[in-house]
């Protein structure tokens, strides 16, 4: 009993106790073998601040992975309102046309400290899109759209060298247009040809092409007219890639990047359900496919027009409303494995909530949840590539786009680059609130188990089965004084740069073993 009061009463003093035993000098130091047990005790201490239930089994299925992810499996984008100084969220109450209601300057993607925290992230893939893909120019604004929003030769430049510096792989999404189907005919390819060709001028390599931005969901932010039908989208998709692949013939061709709403999917016929009817059109026509997408948000900020699921810290924290992901992906699994066998599955967009994400909640600990389970669904369920919307920008992005601050789901980001392989196994928990997923481990033999606490209860968590797991060797335990906290503490040591880096992951403290899982925590397991 005293030794569990000990262990509350210390939690407080977790990271100066800890820090001054790593800080005394001396094997043989009498203080620092004294406060050795102290320490130890701390360490461990976050975790035992809810009453424990009773036994959570989880079993390992197979010793076989069952699925095997891109080694760039966690990308992220940036949108182009951001990158060119666009129509954009922070601060905007509302949606104008699609966008946000506030214009911004363009994000300058230079700097050290963007650099360090772009490079603990990698490798990755680096997708710019968004809404206003579809309605930038390339270099030059026509004369009759003053203040159009242009992708100049200095942006484009600017990022190829951000590309270049930090082993990323750019996926484009290019321009498709906002115009009146009916009176204009066919896609026009000019001008995404001219910057093309100057990308080919420079040896700018642009790995995956996109065209257009969710183009089922034109209807709705563009108005009825600018809605392609699938037959349409099929036939200029075929032109988009015949031009793509003569300029650059190793890049990939993606698509349809339809987007999926929460309890909806693809919403209503025949506007928004063309996914199948597309990939269907294009594998007929004889055109290559090689990567199949789509976006999803599981949640809807409070700016979006049309709410199915709003975005709230019990919802987040739902087991029923992290499911219906596996439903969709499943979906889109059924329908590559029809048209496009040999095609990748990517989600080629998806961050907490559409519009911005939601304010006071996506930058919180509270948005940690989803975003460790979809992780861990998407690659049980044959999704090779996961972007992230986005990595700077919005209440949904990694880092915030004015300070570059790193919010709690960068460090989890952080945390399964730096443990999660590519090897994906099957497990299985009967607790709804206890979410597990298995990978080979990230370096060396053995495994990761990411486990996700959603209940306000700790756990005792009980690895069983036919096959062993291996015994556990390191634990990550992410936690936080409140679901609502913009900090989080990994091991009880608060997640900070230090000198405008990220530390190494052997800079946070060695919590003493444990089968205990804290309330509403996220725990990284190493097996061998």
């Amino acid at each position: 009993m005293l030794f569990h009061v000990m262990a509350f009463s210390l939690a407080r003093y977790q990271a100066p106790l800890f820090t001054l035993w790593r800080k005394l000098s001396g094997a043989g130091s009498t203080l620092k073998l004294l406060l050795a047990p102290l320490a130890r005790l701390q360490v461990n201490a976050f975790w035992r601040q809810s009453t424990v239930v009773k036994p959570a089994p989880v079993a390992l299925c197979s010793m076989l992975p069952v699925a095997r992810v891109d080694e760039r499996y966690v990308s992220f984008s940036i949108d182009i309102s951001v990158l060119a100084g666009g129509q954009w969220w922070e601060g905007s109450h509302k949606v104008i046309g699609g966008l946000g209601g506030q214009k911004v300057l363009p994000f300058q993607l230079v700097g050290t400290k963007l650099d360090n925290l772009t490079r603990a992230l990698g490798p990755a893939y680096l997708r710019i899109g968004g809404s206003e893909a579809d309605k930038i120019h390339y270099f030059r604004a026509p004369q009759d759209e003053p203040g159009a929003l242009v992708l100049t030769h200095q942006i484009w430049d600017r990022l190829h060298d951000f590309i270049a510096r930090h082993d990323l792989k750019l996926s484009f999404t290019f321009k498709y247009g906002l115009f009146k189907r009916k009176e204009h005919g066919g896609w026009c390819p000019n001008e995404v040809l001219d910057l093309l060709v100057y990308s080919n001028r420079k040896g700018y390599h642009i790995h995956v092409c996109e065209l257009g931005n969710e183009l089922n969901a034109y209807w709705a932010f563009h108005g009825l007219s600018s809605q392609p039908r699938a037959s349409k989208l099929a036939d200029d998709y075929l032109t988009f890639s015949t031009e793509v692949k003569h300029l650059l013939p190793d890049a990939k061709i993606i698509g349809p990047g339809s987007a999926f709403w929460p309890r909806l999917g693809e919403t209503i016929k025949p506007f928004s359900n063309i996914s199948h009817k597309f990939l269907q059109l294009c594998q007929a026509s004889g055109m290559k496919l090689d990567i199949v997408d789509w976006h999803y948000y599981p949640f809807q900020s409070r700016r979006s027009p049309v709410r199915t699921r709003r975005a709230t810290q019990s919802s987040m924290l739902r087991p029923k409303a992290l499911n219906e992901y596996k439903q969709y992906c499943l979906q889109l699994k059924k329908m590559r494995d029809a048209f496009f066998p040999n095609a990748q599955l990517w989600t080629g967009e998806t961050g907490s909530a559409q519009c911005g994400g939601e304010p006071r909640l996506s930058d919180r600990f509270a948005s940690c949840f989803w975003w460790a389970d979809q992780l861990g669904l998407g690659a049980r369920h044959g999704q090779e590539v996961m972007i992230r919307q986005s990595l700077v920008g919005g209440d949904y992005g990694l880092l915030s786009r004015t300070g570059l601050k790193p919010r709690p789901d960068y460090w989890l980001t952080w945390l399964w680059q730096q443990l999660m392989g590519v090897d994906v196994f099957d497990v299985a928990s009967p607790h709804a609130q206890l979410r597990s997923y298995c990978h080979s481990a990230k370096r060396g033999n053995g495994r990761t188990l990411l486990l996700i606490n959603l209940s306000g209860k700790a756990c005792k968590v009980d690895m069983t089965g036919e096959f062993s797991f291996g015994q556990v060797v390191a634990q990550y335990t992410v936690t936080a004084k409140k679901l609502t906290s913009k900090k989080v503490r990994i091991n009880g040591k608060k997640a900070r740069l230090e000198e405008g880096r990220v530390p190494a992951l052997s800079s946070f403290p060695v919590a003493p073993l444990s089968h205990y899982l804290p309330a509403h925590a996220i725990a990284f397991w190493c097996l061998r």
